[in-house]
């Protein structure tokens, strides 16, 4: 009886803590886009988390204790999938050179700059340095992608660096795991040992990723069920992820995979357009939800005195990652920008290579180190200090840098201009459904029907004069309807595609013929 009052006890306790945790996080991110205050509005609100956890850490108040597990296992498959479901597979495409050089050799030459630095400048050891220096590569995008939406920067700044985020946390993480085995001693180092296991995570978990991306895609094909498909991607979200560190794969690499299927392909041909709407509404709900609890977390778990302890080798790990990013971000551009249509300039890596903020997974990482490694406690304070760093004094001043560089663009413009667009389509439908509501409401006095058809006219003539003034005054905004016009086409055609599957007069899916007609029509556009 004792035994299920302690356990009682402890849920008890745990809920408590949960609901702490998770009404002081809402509460900061619900404060920071409120119109009340403005201020606020000016810094992602992921920044502002940690700066109230940092003020919990002062008067050493701990709530929810950071744990390797409940990141990597918890909140990571999550947050990895979201940012996968939204990445475009033709952006994907189009930018896939700097992408692919950035999370690949910039994380070794990062790795590199500060494994050298700490080995020469401390008394680290070469393989621990390397391993800091591993878990110190992985950015996390999170906060600068939301503050380049806000600031309107343009798509090929946002699209590589959420594609870079995606790809080197995977890469990091398996090279954390391979360094971390080398420092423990429990394998050997040979480069081809080391190169094979290397190959031996990606490949397993890539091919875990697409089976389960595409299996999922074919059983939302069969039938409509919203719910039903949304719980769908939540299960493969959670479960590619442990099948495939369970079969010796990486995790992360599967969670990608299977994001970037369900989210350009199994959403086309086998969702209709409610149910991708209600999919994308839950994931985005879910990664406010975890990023709002695991903001502030971090910010909590900051021991000031052991930091102050150890600041001379957190400002050699800062100053070594920082010019390691610099050279890896200008250095790849030169390389990227020779071979791919889509250039990067200067102001653009500028702030790619101010904006590598770092966050939950190098502190993940770090935390999984096992306590029989000599210097863990130093490792933990050397990446915590880190994160701090980038989130604090880079994150905080990405907005000055962006405006700066002249990156700011019109997104209030077009946010403005779009809402009056979805103006005129729902006052056009008031207005046809009043035309054709004499059957439904026979009742309705004449004069009150003509008068409630009058306002909604007059409304629709105010609408378009503003309209077609802001195209006068601001031509770019017309390809807004280009693009909402070709999304349109296609959710019709990838439509009827699922429509006639579940019919059966189909039994595969198709890709659809619009896009391959605007990949081609784009390409001829370049060679002219």
């Amino acid at each position: 009886m004792s035994l299920e009052a302690t356990a009682g006890e402890a849920i008890e306790n745990n809920l408590e803590q949960f609901l702490i945790v998770l009404s002081v996080s809402l509460s900061v991110a619900a404060i920071s886009r409120s119109k009340l205050f403005p201020w606020f509005r000016r810094f992602p609100y992921t920044l502002l988390l940690v700066i109230v956890g940092l003020g919990f850490a002062f008067i050493n108040v701990r709530l929810v204790s950071l744990s390797p597990q409940l990141i990597l296992e918890i909140f990571l498959p999550p947050l990895l999938f979201e940012a996968a479901w939204n990445f475009s597979w033709r952006e994907f495409k189009e930018y896939s050179l700097p992408i692919g050089l950035y999370a690949t050799v910039g994380v070794v030459v990062s790795t590199l700059l500060v494994g050298v630095a700490l080995n020469q400048l401390t008394a680290f050891s070469l393989p621990v340095a390397l391993l800091i220096g591993t878990g110190l590569s992985a950015t996390d995008p999170v906060a600068v992608v939301a503050l380049f939406k806000d600031l309107g920067a343009n798509a090929r700044l946002k699209a590589v660096t959420e594609g870079e985020s995606l790809l080197n946390d995977g890469v990091a993480i398996v090279a954390f795991v391979l360094l971390l085995d080398i420092c423990l001693r429990t394998q050997a180092f040979t480069l081809s040992g080391t190169v094979a296991r290397f190959l031996t995570f990606v490949s397993v978990g890539l091919a875990i990723g697409l089976v389960v991306g595409f299996g999922v895609s074919y059983l939302t094909q069969r039938f409509d069920l919203p719910l039903v498909e949304q719980s769908l991607t939540l299960v493969a979200a959670y479960g590619s992820y442990l099948v495939a560190e369970h079969l010796g794969g990486s995790g992360v690499i599967s969670v990608v995979a299977v994001g970037m299927i369900l989210g350009n392909f199994g959403s086309q041909v086998g969702m209709s357009p409610r149910t991708r709407l209600v999919v994308t509404e839950f994931w985005e709900f879910i990664a406010f939800f975890l990023n709002s609890i695991i903001f502030l977390l971090i910010g909590t778990q900051i021991r000031y005195d052991s930091l102050a302890s150890h600041l001379g080798i957190i400002g050699i790990a800062i100053g070594a990652a920082t010019i390691g990013r610099f050279i890896s971000v200008f250095g790849l551009a030169i390389i990227s920008n020779a071979f791919s249509k889509s250039k990067l300039t200067i102001p653009e890596q500028t702030a790619l290579w101010w904006g590598g903020l770092r966050g939950a997974i190098p502190i993940a990482l770090v935390l999984s180190i096992p306590e029989t490694l000599l210097g863990r406690d130093v490792l933990i304070d050397i990446v915590f200090g880190f994160v701090l760093f980038t989130l604090l004094v880079q994150g905080l001043s990405m907005q000055w840098l962006m405006t700066t560089l002249n990156l700011v663009g019109d997104q209030p413009l077009r946010q403005e201009y779009t809402q009056m667009l979805a103006h005129r389509i729902a006052l056009k439908r008031v207005k046809k459904s009043m035309d054709n509501s004499v059957e439904q409401f026979p009742d309705l006095d004449p004069e009150f029907r003509r008068y409630q058809s009058k306002l909604v006219e007059e409304e629709l003539e105010s609408l378009e004069e503003k309209i077609q003034s802001m195209q006068k005054e601001y031509p770019q905004l017309r390809s807004l309807i280009e693009e909402q016009y070709k999304r349109t086409m296609l959710d019709v055609e990838a439509d009827t595609y699922a429509e006639l599957l579940r019919s059966g007069w189909i039994n595969t899916s198709l890709t659809p013929i619009l896009e391959e007609i605007d990949i081609k029509l784009q390409s001829e556009e370049v060679i002219s």
